[in-house]
């Protein structure tokens, strides 16, 4: 990881990151475990609206459901904090996206390489908006195989994290922050 230098204004740069992903996934695992506040999460116990309709075969257990959003904050350096925002992972809720992502400058879609197929909503849903995003493995798997199944671009970064694990969702948001710099700079130095 690079470092940036230091801001020689002395101000603080606040940057809003979205965590999006199949339902289940762990997203608001994510959040909370990397947040240096309480986060707020607007979990659900799952009722009857949601047979037939949410999948919990593949996460035996889950009792609750994020309808609206996750919220929480870290502060990477001195001069610069992130806002995090995690989506509801079921379909009914994705009217939602479109008010979460306003202002963000990019998103870390969360996998799960059991279930590859429900990140390819977020997947579409980013590249669409021409919102830069990395995907982030929520367990160990070789990220090329994960690339190569998701058919995305090989500028797109694939990561491992363990969503449990501070420093892991740390690295995280700054490989995602380091990604998004990186374009910029590639767009402004780019001939029009």
């Amino acid at each position: 990881m690079s470092h940036r230098p230091p801001n020689p204004s002395g101000r603080v740069t606040s940057a809003k990151i979205v965590i999006a992903g199949g339902f289940g996934v762990g997203k608001t695992t994510l959040v909370g475990s990397v947040s240096e506040i309480t986060p707020l999460t607007t979990e659900a116990i799952m009722t009857s609206a949601g047979v037939g309709v949410d999948d919990t075969r593949q996460v035996p257990g889950k009792t609750t459901t994020t309808v609206a959003m996750d919220f929480g904050r870290i502060s990477i350096d001195r001069d610069l904090i992130l806002y995090l925002f995690g989506t509801p992972g079921q379909t009914r809720f994705w009217f939602m996206w479109d008010e979460l992502v306003r202002g963000a400058i990019g998103a870390v879609v969360l996998v799960d390489t059991r279930r590859l197929a429900d990140c390819f909503a977020a997947i579409d849903f980013f590249e669409h908006r021409r919102l830069p995003y990395l995907v982030a493995i929520n367990c160990f798997h070789d990220p090329q195989d994960v690339r190569d199944a998701l058919a995305i671009s090989s500028d797109v970064p694939v990561v491992a994290c363990d969503a449990r694990n501070r420093e892991s969702t740390k690295h995280v948001l700054i490989s995602l922050v380091e990604y998004v710099l990186t374009m910029r700079r590639t767009r402004a130095v780019a001939p029009a």
